[in-house]
Parts: structure tokens; sequence; C-alpha cells
């Protein structure tokens, strides 16, 4: 695939922004004000897609509203990894009936990772009449031109071909809270895990130009962000696909030598393509946060193998082990899948040996979801869910466990945070992370939301620390 292909030429993006100039004048011409709802599932990708899809609603004219039923417009965009989630969007999907029904008018939209599945498309085209756009992320950068093709025909428009995937630069962006950022630095994905649609509604990896995501790094710190995520389905395969010998690890170097006062941190990261090199330079690096998700899936080569992961328990191991070497308390998390069709339980309880004897400091479980269109649906899955769950909840009785005493380790400790929001909890009303990414519920003033303090732990329990300002 040559990147020629996949770049969107600027003529081609200033067409879209004669699109949302239609769509606006449109609205201006009624003397309407209209409200968009954006509804996103799944993965910090899907945000950052999200976030574009607001910010080109804005040039449209567009507030934006948290309520379906206020909404001249309904966007759905979804994620595919999971059934639960497909399940809970064709739930929403049959309840915005009625508030189409109440408002004719009102445009529902489906896109994401879940449209791009022919046999999603399909049944939406089928079944859900009251659906009246739905496209993929291939089709993310002209969003106002299929927009506008639906108020001016009154049809129902589908952009969900099968491509490659593509790059568009200088998509406008309406990004929450002030204080963390999203950053995509490279789409789609070439590794075809087994159990993942991802490669398959995401197209082939595509790396952006280093200056662009270099530009949008530091337009992020000087406007006042404090948290920013460099965001890709495998960030180690970055610079794969450009003309140039450039990498991850480069790119993380150039961006730490940005003046300012944040931090950078990345996901996800595939442990066949974790390097040395990568750690050193985050070990190198002081705006790079000593965190490290490096999913391993399970614990036994066989189910590795069977997963297409492309290594071994020894080796996750072994860069698990380096990368603590070069970075004394680095914190590492991970993905697991219980129950991949065909494990066992000897197969299972590898998976938490591996837990034990690494020692995460969290851990995202799940017991495996079949996605159909995958080659793992496809495999015989004799083991029972009620097996599955029992394999499942002696993993997140050894996990929990080793959360809950490092957390307890804490208290007492001065720490040092980023206050990045309001918590919800009375007693505790702000949320904060520390460079490791924990989370920290405290006590204090709103006025010190954006900021670097210090803070004492004063309790925790598994999932959170909480303190006061020291």
């Amino acid at each position: 695939m040559k990147r020629e292909d996949v770049l969107i030429p600027e003529a081609a993006l200033a067409s879209q922004r004669e699109f949302e100039d239609k769509v606006r004048a449109m609205f201006a011409a009624r003397e309407a004000h209209p409200l968009a709802c954006v509804d996103t599932f799944g993965c910090q990708q899907n945000v950052a897609d999200g976030q574009k899809l607001m910010g080109m609603l804005e040039r449209m004219g567009f507030a934006f509203t948290g309520e379906p039923g206020e909404a001249d417009l309904v966007i759905l965009n979804t994620c595919a990894v999971r059934e639960h989630a497909e399940q809970r969007v064709f739930g929403n999907l049959g309840i915005l009936t009625h508030t189409k029904k109440e408002n004719p008018a009102q445009i529902i939209a489906l896109c994401g990772c879940m449209a791009q599945e022919p046999r999603v498309s399909q049944r939406v085209r089928a079944s859900y009449r009251h659906v009246d756009l739905v496209f993929g992320p291939h089709a993310l950068w002209k969003f106002p031109e299929l927009l506008c093709r639906v108020y001016e025909t009154g049809k129902r428009v589908f952009s969900v071909d099968e491509e490659h995937g593509s790059i568009a630069e200088g998509i406008p962006v309406v990004r929450e809270g002030g204080v963390k950022a999203w950053v995509s630095v490279m789409y789609g994905c070439n590794n075809f895990c087994s159990y993942c649609i991802v490669p398959y509604v995401r197209g082939r990896e595509r790396s952006r130009d280093p200056r662009c995501v270099l530009e949008e790094v530091r337009e992020l710190v000087e406007a006042g962000y404090r948290d920013i995520t460099l965001l890709g389905q495998n960030v180690n395969s970055y610079g794969n696909d450009l003309e140039i010998a450039y990498d991850f690890a480069d790119l993380l170097a150039e961006i730490d030598q940005i003046p300012g006062e944040y931090l950078i941190r990345f996901m996800s990261s595939h442990p066949k393509d974790a390097t040395k090199k990568l750690f050193d330079t985050m070990a190198r690096c002081g705006h790079v946060a000593k965190q490290l998700h490096l999913p391993f899936q399970s614990g036994n080569d066989r189910v590795l193998r069977e997963m297409n992961r492309r290594y071994t328990r020894a080796q996750y191991l072994e860069l698990v082990n380096y990368a603590r070497q070069v970075m004394p308390g680095l914190v590492v998390t991970s993905d697991v899948i219980i129950g991949f069709p065909g494990e066992t339980e000897a197969e299972a309880m590898d998976t938490v040996s591996l837990v034990e004897e690494v020692g995460f400091d969290a851990l995202f479980t799940f017991i495996y979801s079949p996605r159909p269109g995958t080659k793992a649906a496809e495999l015989p899955d004799p083991a029972p869910r009620a097996e599955k769950q029992k394999w499942f909840d002696r993993l997140l009785e050894v996990q929990n466990a080793r959360s809950a005493a490092l957390h307890a380790g804490y208290v007492g400790q001065v720490l040092r945070v980023l206050v990045d929001g309001k918590s919800g909890d009375g007693d505790f009303p702000l949320s904060s992370r520390t460079e490791g990414n924990r989370l920290v519920r405290l006590t204090g003033d709103e006025k010190l939301i954006g900021q670097f303090i210090n803070v004492r732990i004063t309790g925790s329990n598994t999932w959170a620390l909480y303190g006061e300002p020291a």
C-alpha cells in the first residue's frame, strides 16, 4: 500500500469545508440553532474519532447535548470489539425510534467500527429504517458531505465500502475537559489476532507524518493540556510505512523535547514489536510517563499461537523484566482474555500464574467474546460459560488482592498527581492521576483542576487511592 494512496489531498479536504458551510447556511436560513448528541462507545481511538465528529459538527453550526430527545442529530459512534457493546448499540437504536417519532426531522447516524461490518450495515439497512446515515471509520473525513447528502435528498446514505483506510490531516477537534487529550499517531492494524475484528474494520496500518504529530502535541501543550495520550492499534508499528527510518521510540524522543509541564502516555503496545530501544527511550524521556500498558492476553504458549499473537510467555516476561530494570517503579498494566475457544482449565491457570509472576498493577480482564468474521469464531469451544466464569473469578481474586495490597502500601506517602476533574464523590470531590495513572480521589477546591500537586495518601481500596493536598 503506497502512502499516496491513503493520504487525503488538501483539495478533497477543502471540499468538505464547503459542505460544512452548506449545512451551516441551511440552518442559518431557517434561523435554527441545531443540537447534536454524539454517543461514543469503546476505546480511546473511538473517543478521538468522536471529538473529530464534534469538531466538524461545530463548524456546521451545531451545539451539543447529552440528551438524544433534545437533539436534531444523534450519532452513535460504535465499537465492534465485544458482543456486549454491540448489543448496547442495537438497544439504543431501538430506543431512538421513540425520539424519531416525536421529532420526525431528527437525523440518526451510526458510525464507527460496528458500522463497517457488512453484517451490521445490512441489518441496519433492513431492520432499522429510522437510521438515516451509516458510515465506517474510513469515511469519517467526509462526514460533512454524507450529512449534507442526507439533508439535501431526504434519503438514507450508507458509506461502508471496504477500503485500506486513509489519513486526513486538519480535521477540527472539540476536546472536552481541557486537561487530557488524545492524539492518534497511526490508524489500522496488520496483526490479525484470531479473536479480533479490528483489522477488518479499521484497515491497514497507516502512520501519520511525525511533523503533523509533533505540531499537534506542541499546540496541545501550549493550550494547557497536561496529560496527552498517543493512540494507535499498535503504536510499536509506527513508522513501518514511512519512507524514512523513523520509529515510535524516535517519535517519543522528539516529543519529549517540547518544553512544558506535561505527561505523555501511549496505547496500545503489542509485545511482538516492543523493543529495548522503546524502553530505553521511555527511561530517558522526562515527559514520558513511567507507565506501560502491554497486553499479554494469555499465559499459555499454545493459546497464544491460536490467538496469532506471535510471542511466547518467556518472551513476554523478558520484555517486562527489562522494562522494569531500566525503569524502577514502572507501573505495568495489561489486557487478559479468559476462555479462548479450546482453552482448558490448566491453560487458563497458566494465565493466572503469569499474573502472579509479573505482579501487574492493574488488569483489564475479559471472558472471550466471539466476533463473527474472525478465525477464532469458527473454532470449537467446548468449555461451558459457567466453567469459564470460575477461571475468570480465580483471575480476579488474584489480581484484586494484588491491587489492594499495592494500594494499601501507598497510605501515608506523598505522591505527585495531576488533578484532572471532578470525581462525583461528596467526600473526595476531585479526581486525579499519578504518573503511573493510578486514580486518586482528593479533597480540595475545584481551582486545583489542571494542576500538578503533591498529595498525601490517607486511604485506599482495590481500585483507587484517597488523599488530600499535601
